[in-house]
């Protein structure tokens, strides 16, 4: 203990039991560090990564198709990885890897043109609801063998260019991007698109590459690589010439490593896409694109998550054991809330656009908190009542909380920002040095979710958060005592790191409840 060199952040130590060395860190250097965040910004806090650009592969739905809540999870998960790292001063690429190419689109293109002989009168309006028309055009494929032979047909034309089938795919996609928007316009996320197509031109050359180097070879008439431990190999040629998931991966990742420059790329899909994933990872290990172990750059990941359950245990459907559809479910969650507000008679206090603003932070946030909160590998069981319970581990109630600290340093009548500058922090009670602590723990905290790519642990620490500040306000009195200044610095300072997680999640803050 004698030779632990001196230290203004150490205020004691003391040798305890059998040679253990407690040390007391000094509340001096703890307020003193909270009170240059207050001033500086928390950016300051942001955590230093050894990486300076990465890919975040997110959301990725499949054209023509309803967003579920599958892709639901994988949005929120992707965006709030991708706002860790952007917090982290890491340049993000959010890339929308859409289903948008494959053999569907020919039941589809074939479809449209049977409906649409005039391809000017296909338009949103007439071809109505894409999933209906999918589920048609799927019917049709399946009962007329003259309709699935035309479909197959398509799938050529379209894939050697032809101008009327490349025209009548780009209208389906633009629907369908239509429709993906709605939710992301409601989610706040920002995702640019580089569909499965993007990467077509770039399959050959990345096959030829792999060959060259003896990674390729002939298997059962399709072109493959055999990787360590796997009985599959990866099929990345089918035996009729065709590419597919796994040709379009490896493409990607080439493209992602070569002409973005990134050196990690992260995919944010179900668990049971991990094999796959594991093996397109191996490959390009093989192939030296990727470093042989995952502890240097550049390097990929595979985020995996669980399903979400409805309350009989089983996925997640409407009665009509249809997927449910993700705009509903947000606006749900936003009536919900919405009708609670106005239960407390917010309607009559505040103006009509108060009221939407705050339901829709408050529903959308409790909706991506909710599925934040657990870890993201395992299953969860879906329930508006949980979702949007003002008590217990939920956003509403840490919205609600942000609001009681706003509504604190409001009544003290107090300019915040010149105490900021002219006051000064003292933690003096011991519920002020716990609160004080956990502040300084949130760089690490934020190191620990990216490194692990667990975005649960922010919500552990927010949540943990509200509980050393409620400790704080119970036993320390703010408005109106001797501490008053040091006492509204430190609300400051546990709001301004509340919002930043709120950041970090993608949930808006509000500010009086």
């Amino acid at each position: 203990m004698k030779n632990l060199p001196p230290s203004e952040m150490i205020e004691s130590c003391s040798v305890a039991g059998p040679g253990f060395v407690n040390v007391v860190l000094s509340k001096n250097w703890m307020a003193k560090n909270i009170q240059k965040m207050l001033v500086d910004g928390i950016e300051t806090w942001a955590p230093k990564l050894r990486v300076k650009k990465a890919v975040v592969d997110f959301s990725s739905p499949n054209i023509a198709k309803e967003m579920h809540v599958g892709h639901l999870r994988s949005t929120i998960i992707g965006d709030s990885l991708a706002r860790m790292l952007e917090f982290s001063n890491v340049e993000v690429l959010r890339r929308n890897h859409v289903g948008d190419w494959g053999t569907q689109f020919g039941m589809l293109i074939e479809y449209l043109f049977e409906k649409f002989p005039n391809s000017e009168d296909a338009n949103e309006t007439a071809i109505g609801e894409l999933q209906e028309f999918y589920r048609r055009s799927k019917n049709r494929f399946d009962s007329d063998p003259a309709f699935k032979e035309r479909a197959q047909q398509a799938v050529v034309r379209l894939q050697s260019g032809e101008p009327k089938y490349h025209e009548a795919w780009a209208q389906i996609c633009e629907i369908s991007r239509k429709e993906f928007d709605k939710v992301y316009k409601r989610l706040r996320v920002d995702l640019e698109e580089k569909g499965e197509s993007f990467y077509n031109p770039y399959i050959p050359g990345v096959i030829d590459e792999l060959s060259k180097q003896g990674l390729v070879e002939e298997s059962q008439g399709a072109r493959v690589i055999f990787i360590e431990g796997v009985n599959i190999p990866l099929i990345i040629v089918k035996s009729d010439g065709g590419f597919n998931y796994a040709s379009t991966d490896l493409a990607a990742l080439w493209y992602r490593l070569n002409e973005e420059k990134a050196e990690w790329i992260i995919y944010v899909t179900d668990v049971g896409q991990q094999l796959h994933f594991d093996m397109v990872f191996s490959a390009a290990k093989r192939a030296g694109w990727l470093s042989a172990d995952d502890s240097t750059y550049p390097k990929a990941s595979h985020v995996g998550f669980g399903l979400v359950l409805g309350e009989d245990g089983k996925r997640l459907r409407t009665r009509f054991s249809e997927v449910v559809r993700l705009v509903d479910l947000l606006d749900e969650a936003k009536n919900r809330s919405k009708a609670v507000l106005i239960e407390r008679g917010k309607d009559k206090e505040w103006t009509e656009e108060e009221l939407e603003q705050t339901a829709e932070a408050v529903g959308y946030g409790a909706a991506k908190y909710f599925d934040l909160k657990n870890n993201r590998l395992t299953n969860y069981t879906f329930s508006f009542d949980q979702m949007l319970n003002d008590k217990g581990n939920t956003a509403v109630y840490l919205l609600y909380a942000h609001a009681r600290i706003c509504s604190i340093i409001r009544k003290s009548g107090k300019d915040i920002e010149e105490l900021k500058k002219t006051g000064s922090l003292v933690l003096d009670h011991a519920d002020e040095r716990a609160l004080g602590l956990h502040l300084l723990h949130f760089s690490e905290v934020i190191e620990e979710a990216l490194t692990n790519l667990l975005p649960n642990v922010v919500c552990e620490y927010l949540y943990n958060l509200s509980e050393y500040f409620t400790r704080f306000y119970s036993n320390c009195q703010v408005v109106g005592s001797a501490e008053e200044t040091s006492r509204l610095l430190l609300c400051e300072a546990t709001a301004t790191v509340m919002r930043k997680c709120f950041h970090l999640l993608g949930i808006v803050p509000v500010y009086k409840i």
